[in-house]
């Protein structure tokens, strides 16, 4: 998996490509607690994301949490496959995917 962030004002988009998994989790769960400070969007472009486990999830649900009390949070660009996985756990229903 690969990170790339943008910042801009208080916006923060991370791109996040390749599986996003036991793994790796971890690695973005550590970019998150660096770039969440002052944070009033943060955007998760995942284009080129293949693939996310439970682990994946739960950071992204983390994150959420976090973001509900300070802006708002917002997926991009989400592949069919890592659609699915949102849809089947209901995250869908939790995340804002545009």
């Amino acid at each position: 998996m690969t990170i790339q962030k943008t910042t801009e004002n208080k916006t923060v988009t991370l791109t996040v490509s390749g599986r996003l998994d036991t793994a790796s989790a971890p690695e973005l769960e550590k970019e998150l607690e660096t770039c969440l400070e002052g944070t009033e969007q943060l955007i998760f472009d995942l284009k080129d994301l293949l693939y996310t486990s439970s682990a994946g999830l739960r950071v992204l649900l983390k994150a959420q949490k976090i973001m509900d009390k300070q802006g708002t949070m917002k997926l991009i660009h989400v592949n069919d496959d890592v659609m699915e996985v949102f849809d089947i756990t209901g995250f869908l229903d939790i995340l804002t995917v545009e």
